[in-house]
């Protein structure tokens, strides 16, 4: 009788949790899965010619920008988020070895977390700026030439590296709190030990704080992965809804850029084809995500 008691009050507790759930996630993954297979869907008044089984990905695949945004999204995961989770372990390893000014130093390194994406992206543009730009005056400091990074005239490779920069910075600071969290929960009579036996500091991170903190490690790296995939915010921020400097449109185009932009039209299928761009990111993500927790079982030490 005090198990259901107890069973009952959870459900009832986690009723809000299941509600809102259910409106803004379960259901918007079924129904563009339905939508994925209506052939010439139009959103205003529900309406559609027949079912489809491949036809809205087909075109999805078959449009001239997809594959540009497979390359954009594929380059983006595999460069930020390994540069940016070896830089926050850093910065974590170091923040948890100062006692002074912690607290501060913390609350500095999360001040992106809580920072609207759009506004951190306008000041990226101002700092990657042809003329005035921080950046370009710190090039001619160490006398390299100004170059155009955000503006009209840059190429793909200089546009990528500025949004790259900005998208590393930005996910820093998340990364940095958890593994600041998991470094201050590691027993200090390991350290204690690798004292004792005289180790290097190379060989104290190498061999105690990289496999205690390998489950975190592991969780970073693949809520990372994920987020990287659905990139859409950052470039709009630098670069606006073209998503290309200067002149142009979708240099710079991700996946979920094509989503979008898919849900902006409003010819027939056009939602359908949304739903088949945002069902390929969905197995996209869901194959790297299990692919990462394949490898963390071998590698991670709990």
């Amino acid at each position: 009788m005090l198990e259901e008691k107890n069973n009952l009050k959870a459900w009832l507790y986690l009723l809000p949790a299941i509600i809102l759930l259910s409106i803004f996630t379960f259901y918007p993954i079924i129904n563009a899965f339905i939508l994925v297979f209506l052939e010439n869907y139009r959103y205003i008044d529900g309406s559609y010619t027949g079912w489809t089984l491949t036809g809205n990905i087909s075109v999805v695949v078959n449009s001239g920008l997809f594959w540009r945004a497979i390359q954009n999204t594929i380059f983006i995961v595999f460069v930020s988020v390994p540069v940016s989770v070896i830089i926050s372990l850093f910065i974590a390893v170091w923040l948890n070895s100062i006692k002074k000014f912690q607290g501060a130093y913390q609350t500095i390194f999360f001040l992106p977390y809580v920072t609207n994406a759009i506004a951190i992206g306008l000041a990226f543009a101002v700092i990657f700026s042809t003329t005035g730009g921080l950046f370009n005056y710190f090039l001619e400091a160490i006398g390299l030439s100004p170059r155009v990074w955000v503006s009209t005239g840059a190429s793909w490779g200089r546009a990528m590296f500025a949004l790259l920069v900005f998208i590393t910075w930005s996910g820093l600071a998340f990364k940095i709190m958890v593994f600041l969290s998991g470094l201050q929960s590691i027993d200090k009579q390991y350290y204690d030990a690798a004292r004792v036996d005289a180790a290097s500091r190379r060989r104290v991170f190498l061999k105690i704080t990289v496999p205690l903190l390998s489950p975190m490690i592991a969780f970073i790296t693949i809520t990372s992965f994920i987020g990287a995939f659905k990139e859409y915010t950052a470039i709009v921020g630098m670069f606006g809804e073209n998503l290309n400097p200067g002149v142009g449109r979708n240099m710079l185009i991700t996946i979920v850029g094509i989503v979008y932009q898919s849900l902006g039209e409003t010819y027939p299928g056009a939602t359908s084809e949304a739903a088949a761009a945002a069902i390929i990111l969905f197995f996209m993500t869901l194959i790297l995500t299990l692919f990462n927790m394949w490898v963390s079982k071998k590698r991670v030490h709990y």
